[in-house]
């Protein structure tokens, strides 16, 4: 039994019966019972540094992480081993990714060749762009989020939900994409959905100066970052909680609310533990 369990117990219960009697009946000694109230259950400095670290990340990063934030934030040096213990005592773990189901793409009508070729990494800003579209099957109704990544820092440029999939999806998440970014000669990587294989999106990045490039078919890896981001906002913004029905008006502001957290606050290992737009910041 755990002693804050037992001390609770005991202490709720004193003023009714004997200390010796209740630690009978619950069977633990007497004594054991006392040492445990004499020792501090508060949690430790190092403890309450790691809480806090969780907490205002809303316990969507790992133990790896919070190692890491130690060290460059707050100069600790810590065992990722007693970070993790520590996380475990708590119970602010990071959440477990489900994994994501399979998609069937859609009918091609203008497939180009796949110029990304797993290369996810870019030297500058708008330089390579990932797009996809996953669905929100959380409110009253599917809606389905459209999202467009740079890979330079991970950083989502532009994303658009709506209660259709069509074309006007992509579309206009590629215009508020564009929109005072220079993007001649830029590669924007997608599967081969019918929606970017449709002359409108081509003819729309051709007129922005945009070089399309598309995965090969049935090979989610070739896409692999943007489908990890759409698994990650829903697992750490949908699915850590319990399961409800929320209204699609909620579902929005939760998208909303993520896409800043993810921006402006959330922690990267590759981008030095900076969030997306702290990474770009600094290397301008």
């Amino acid at each position: 039994m755990e002693p804050e369990i037992v001390i609770q117990l005991v202490n709720s219960l004193k003023k009714q019966y004997p200390v010796k009697l209740i630690c009978e009946c619950i069977g633990v000694p007497r004594a054991t019972y006392y040492r445990w109230v004499q020792k501090s259950w508060e949690p430790t400095e190092l403890e309450q540094l790691i809480i806090d670290i969780c907490q205002s990340l809303k316990y969507r990063v790992g133990h790896r992480m919070v190692k890491k934030m130690l060290k460059g934030d707050h100069h600790i040096l810590v065992n990722r081993n007693t970070v993790q213990r520590i996380m475990q005592k708590y119970k602010i773990q990071c959440r477990v990714k489900p994994k994501r189901k399979s998609k069937i793409a859609g009918e091609s009508k203008c497939v180009v060749p796949n110029l990304l070729e797993q290369n996810f990494k870019a030297e500058s800003p708008n330089q390579k762009w990932v797009t996809d579209i996953t669905y929100l099957p959380f409110g009253e109704s599917i809606m389905y989020l459209s999202t467009i990544m740079d890979l330079y820092n991970n950083e989502i440029v532009a994303y658009q939900v709506s209660h259709t999939q069509g074309v006007e999806l992509v579309l206009d998440t590629l215009k508020t994409a564009c929109n005072g970014r220079e993007t001649k000669g830029l590669i924007l990587h997608s599967d081969q959905g019918s929606q970017y294989t449709s002359y409108a999106f081509q003819g729309l990045a051709e007129e922005k100066g945009i070089i399309t490039s598309m995965s090969r078919k049935g090979n989610c890896f070739d896409n692999a970052v943007i489908e990890s981001f759409h698994s990650t906002i829903k697992s750490e913004e949908f699915y850590t909680h319990q399961k409800m029905r929320l209204t699609n008006s909620i579902v929005l502001e939760k998208v909303e609310s993520y896409m800043y957290y993810y921006n402006y606050i959330r922690p990267f290992s590759k981008l030095n533990c900076l969030s997306p737009v702290q990474f770009r910041e600094k290397a301008a």
